[in-house]
């Protein structure tokens, strides 16, 4: 036997002191059946990553699939608001249900646990990447075509857990038009690539502003850099969602379900 070098990656021999591999999967409730689970991120907050999770939630329900939303988004959960849902999740012996929207797409956020939705999340990290874990294990989603992660901002502890503990399939990430927000997306992008996990593609949110007087495009933050970014990692970008008032209306009176029209309607068609 030669010299062991510590690096049982390389070595085929089975010796005593082999390492053993970790499979750091959180195993799902026996009651579920996800066949597609898709992660939606940012590398930053406010470029409307949970408008995008619930718009391609709604779709995806619209083509006539069985969608789901896991909000990973723990101190910022907006998913059930979007939504128009307020009611408390239940369970029983067998875990965590999941709560239902009009249209039949399937729910699990913080806030269908707390006693009161305006309520802060004052945790650890630990804590809440545990609670993304038994968002997974816990609940019985029953089956489930699309699931989407809406996920926290960033890339710390709840990203690292999802794609360490979720069988994501792919990432959607989600940007805005500014230089900075842009090189801040390529971090991103960057740990999507580090996780081996594949990017779907882009999605550019406030890309322009059309005028309702003389259709003319305004670009409100500057011009787009999302081609630059797409380019240099081989990636697709998905769409480019204008800013227009009456997505911010829809999320603030619960009604996405009803976008008209839902900007991401085509990239769900693709998925």
């Amino acid at each position: 036997m030669a010299e062991c070098t510590h690096d049982c990656s390389t070595c085929g021999e089975s010796c005593a002191e082999r390492t053993e591999e970790f499979d750091f999967r959180a195993k799902a409730n026996p009651n579920s059946n996800v066949k597609k689970v898709i992660a939606v991120m940012s590398g930053k907050g406010g470029v409307g990553k949970s408008l995008c999770t619930a718009s391609l939630a709604a779709a995806v329900q619209k083509l006539g699939r069985q969608a789901a939303v896991l909000d990973a988004d723990i101190t910022g959960p907006s998913i059930p608001k979007a939504f128009g849902v307020h009611e408390r999740a239940m369970g029983d012996d067998q875990g965590i249900l999941p709560v239902c929207t009009r249209t039949g797409v399937k729910l699990m956020s913080l806030n269908l646990l707390v006693a009161n939705e305006s309520d802060p999340v004052v945790w650890r990290g630990s804590l809440i990447a545990g609670t993304v874990k038994q968002f997974w294990s816990d609940v019985q989603w029953g089956d489930v075509d699309y699931m989407f992660v809406d996920m926290p901002p960033g890339t710390g502890d709840v990203p690292l857990t999802v794609f360490q503990s979720l069988p994501v399939d792919g990432i959607i990430v989600v940007t805005s038009p500014q230089e900075l927000v842009s090189m801040i997306v390529e971090k991103a992008v960057k740990m999507a690539e580090m996780m081996q996990v594949p990017i779907l593609g882009l999605v550019e949110n406030y890309s322009y502003f059309r005028c309702p007087d003389c259709g003319k495009q305004h670009f409100i933050f500057g011009e787009s850099h999302i081609e630059e970014i797409a380019s240099a990692h081989a990636l697709k970008v998905l769409a480019r969602l204008p800013i227009d008032p009456a997505l911010a209306t829809a999320c603030d009176a619960g009604d996405v379900e009803n976008l008209s029209p839902n900007y991401l309607e085509d990239v769900a068609k693709e998925l």
